[in-house]
């Protein structure tokens, strides 16, 4: 008896299994994963350990980001039926988990078994050749400052989208239009609402946008008179599905009327098949960038791009191949000023579940997604990245958050550097004080002046980042130097830079480099001109100088003809000077030597056994200070 007792007990107790795992998988089918979760716990705790009842607990909580339970079910279903044949996604999602949980050793683990378990998924690849993307995607953006928006409720609130300085989002928080709606079976959550944010606290549900059902992910053209957005597959009157009581998402236009939206309208290339949704506009406004789950694609959802063409009409969406999209799911894409593509994706490498990557988009042709790193990607969905010039939003689930999706701001700090360095004589490399040392932009805009101290040193300091600069250095009696300096990457960084002044000034001359001349003339040239205002410059610096000039040759040709050519080589160079305003009676004498005054042995007889070299130290010019030399410090001094 007491057999048949149990035996009829055993009896109930799996019918009666039977019946609630065959409800919880209707609701599982619904999308009701909370409700889903409830019922396979019971289950399981009743002892049903099944594959389909581990799996399905499993699912629920991913798909819900409670990565701690979904971590746990996944294990319970590896533990038992590892080698059993279970299907390739649980690897993945199983090492999803483990990763949001920042257990990334066994997330890579897990990751390789799901290579090997799916050679042909392009997920599994990415590992091998990123090995220390940890590293790689944390040490990276440190000029980021992140904040959380006050205006983050304990519900879902994403998608910061900012135009003519308000901000519009999507959130499922409590509000009139949010009491019409029934809760997300998904989520048990509201359904979701566009909102905008006027101010700082001003939030306002936007007027005749929201319906009864799911409406979010808002876009307007820059001159805020068109808005994109998703909502279900809602015509105002019925909620629309596929055979399979599914309903889909949709891309919706509204236009702006006299300060009114008109009701929204479905656009043509949507279906009620598969869904269509998180709008983006190119640069240009040209193409209208979206994601759908349409067959045909890479993955679980796609990013596909459409051209906008006149009269409100479309043309034939285009898939942006396997460069962007994998076989898991590429999300909320978005297009910078700068033509860069950014979007949210679980299938390339990331830190976590959803990532955001950003492309360069080259026409038609994609960069290599690259992620951008912390503090925008965490171990949990980061996704809905916005940005213009130094600011943006994205939204994130993260730790540390006011409630389910947050949206959060961020502002780049700007990187700046210091450049330092020290003046000195190119002579003696003595250091030079009251030095007149300039920043000059690459457009050449002087952007700081600084004298040096007593040491030479000078110092420029919030200096913009990656950029590059040229410093010139000033001092009266010296010939000017200038540098170019490149600035790093690297906030607070010290880039040390030197200047050389040659001096004028050298005992009782004013010292330049030679003069030429052609061969048999005395024209001042150009070479000769920029080497000879060096002399004006001099003399303007000190009104008070008087000069005698001395012009010398070497040993060939005749000795009258040098003296004679000499002569009027010295004559037009004083002649240059006064044409350039200096008072003729500041030039004591221009007078030519010839080759009377030679330096070497480069004389008649030694002539012909003279070097070029040799021969050019003999002709020369000089300008000697003869008068108002007490107020000049020489570079000896």
């Amino acid at each position: 008896m007491k057999r048949i007792c149990t035996y009829i007990c055993l009896l109930f107790t799996l019918s009666s299994l039977a019946q609630s795992r065959s409800t919880a998988n209707r609701y599982f089918n619904e999308f009701a994963y909370v409700k889903a979760a409830e019922l396979y716990e019971r289950i399981a705790a009743k002892g049903d350990t099944s594959k389909i009842v581990l799996s399905r607990l499993g699912d629920c909580y991913y798909f819900n980001v409670k990565t701690d339970k979904s971590e746990y079910w996944y294990k319970q279903l590896f533990d038992l039926y590892e080698h059993y044949d279970i299907e390739a996604e649980y690897y993945y999602r199983y090492s999803q988990s483990l990763k949001a949980n920042k257990k990334y050793s066994e997330a890579d683990d897990w990751l390789l078994k799901f290579e090997k378990k799916k050679e042909s998924d392009s997920r599994g690849k990415k590992l091998q050749q990123h090995k220390d993307y940890v590293k790689t995607f944390t040490d990276v953006n440190k000029d980021i400052e992140v904040k959380n928006l006050i205006i983050n409720t304990q519900y879902s609130d994403f998608g910061g989208f900012q135009s003519d300085k308000r901000m519009y989002f999507s959130s499922t928080r409590a509000s009139s239009v949010a009491k019409e709606k029934t809760l997300y079976d998904w989520n048990k959550q509201p359904m979701l609402n566009i909102y905008v944010l006027k101010g700082t606290r001003d939030v306002r549900l936007v007027s005749r946008v929201n319906s009864k059902y799911h409406d979010a992910n808002a876009i307007l053209t820059k001159d805020g008179k068109t808005m994109y957005f998703t909502r279900d597959n809602f015509d105002g009157k019925k909620l629309k599905t596929d055979n399979k009581r599914t309903t889909h998402l949709k891309i919706y236009r509204s236009r702006l009327k006299n300060g009114i939206w008109t009701p929204p309208r479905a656009l043509s290339f949507n279906n009620d098949d598969y869904s269509t949704g998180h709008p983006a506009l190119s640069a240009d406004e040209s193409e209208l960038y979206f994601v759908s789950d349409k067959p045909g694609g890479y993955g679980q959802t796609d990013i596909y791009k459409v051209k906008i063409l006149p009269r409100g009409r479309f043309g034939t969406p285009k898939n942006l191949g396997p460069k962007i999209n994998t076989e898991g799911r590429e999300m909320f894409p978005f297009v910078s000023d700068n033509d860069q593509l950014f979007f949210a994706s679980d299938g390339h490498l990331g830190l976590g579940l959803l990532d955001i990557f950003k492309s360069k988009i080259d026409t038609d042709n994609y960069e290599e997604p690259i992620n951008i790193g912390a503090p925008f990607n965490s171990s949990k969905d980061d996704f809905a990245f916005f940005t213009r010039e130094n600011y943006g939003y994205f939204s994130s689930n993260r730790e540390g958050g006011r409630g389910d999706d947050d949206i959060y701001r961020f502002d780049v700090k700007k990187c700046e550097e210091s450049i330092t360095g020290v003046a000195y004589n190119s002579k003696d490399k003595t250091v030079l004080p009251e030095t007149l040392v300039k920043l000059i932009s690459s457009k050449g805009e002087v952007l700081a002046t600084v004298l040096t101290d007593t040491e030479g040193r000078y110092r420029f300091n919030n200096v913009d980042c990656e950029n590059l600069y040229t410093l010139t250095g000033d001092k009266k009696g010296f010939v000017s130097d200038k540098t170019t300096v490149k600035t790093e990457d690297v906030r607070g960084w010290i880039i040390d830079s030197k200047l050389f002044l040659t001096p004028l000034i050298i005992d009782d001359q004013i010292v330049i480099n030679p003069i030429y001349f052609d061969f048999d003339k005395w024209d001042v040239r150009e070479d000769a001109e920029y080497e000879l205002e060096k002399i004006v410059t001099v003399m303007n610096e000190y009104p008070e100088m008087v000069i005698r000039i001395e012009s010398h040759t070497d040993s060939r040709g005749g000795s009258d003809y040098n003296r004679i050519l000499s002569d009027k080589r010295a004559k037009s160079t004083r002649d240059y000077i006064i044409s350039r305003g200096i008072a003729a009676n500041r030039i004591q004498s221009a007078k030519g030597f010839g080759e009377d005054q030679l330096l070497n042995h480069c004389n008649d007889a030694n002539s012909g056994t003279c070097s070029e070299q040799e021969h050019q130290k003999n002709r020369r010019s000089y300008f000697y200070i003869v008068k108002g030399k007490s107020n000049v410090k020489s570079s000896k001094e």
